[in-house]
C-alpha cells in the first residue's frame, strides 16, 4: 500500500495578539506560495457574522465618488457592521468583491493594499473576486461581502 502523495496542510496563527491566535487559523498548504494580501482558507470556531453586499456610501446613501473611495466607504462600512457586532478585523474569516470592472481593481492595487491595511491592519481572510456586469445600484462600482467568525 502506498501513501498518498498530496500536499500536507498547516495551520497558521493568525497575526491577532489576544485570543483569538487559537481560534482563528490560517490554512496553508505545505508546499503551496504564501499568497499576498488573502489566505488560501480560514478555520475558526465561535459566533458568525455574515454581512450583506455592502458597497460604498455613507448613512444618507450617497456613493463615494470613484472606484478606490468607494473601496474605501465599502470597507469602512464592513468595520462598522463588525464592530455592531462586537467583531474586530481579525475575526474576518472570507471577502467577497464583486467589481464591475477587473482592471479597474487590478490598476489600483497599491491604493487599495494601503486603504485595506489602514482599516483592517494586516489580517487577510480568505477572498474571492469576481468581475460582474453591473450592481444593483446602477453607480456603484464595488460590493464586498463578509464573514466573521467571533471567538466564544
Amino acid at each position: 500500500m502506498t501513501t498518498p502523495k498530496g500536499p500536507q496542510l498547516a495551520v497558521l496563527p493568525t497575526a491577532a495578539e489576544d485570543d483569538t491566535r487559537s481560534q482563528v487559523q490560517v490554512l496553508q498548504p505545505s508546499g503551496w506560495p504564501t499568497p499576498k494580501g488573502y489566505a488560501n482558507g480560514m478555520a475558526a470556531e465561535g459566533r458568525i457574522v455574515v454581512t450583506g453586499g455592502v458597497i460604498g456610501w455613507d448613512a444618507e446613501e450617497r456613493l463615494a465618488d470613484g472606484f478606490v473611495a468607494q473601496v474605501q466607504q465599502t470597507l469602512s462600512n464592513i468595520a462598522a457592521i463588525l464592530t455592531e457586532a462586537g467583531a474586530r478585523p481579525e475575526h474576518l474569516v472570507r471577502l467577497t468583491w464583486y467589481v464591475v470592472d477587473m482592471d479597474e481593481y487590478l490598476s489600483n492595487l497599491k491604493e487599495l493594499g494601503k486603504i485595506y491595511r489602514a482599516i483592517f491592519g494586516a489580517h487577510y481572510p480568505a477572498m474571492a473576486l469576481v468581475q460582474v456586469v453591473r450592481l444593483v445600484e446602477k453607480a456603484a462600482r464595488v460590493e464586498i461581502e463578509a464573514t466573521a467568525v467571533i471567538p466564544r
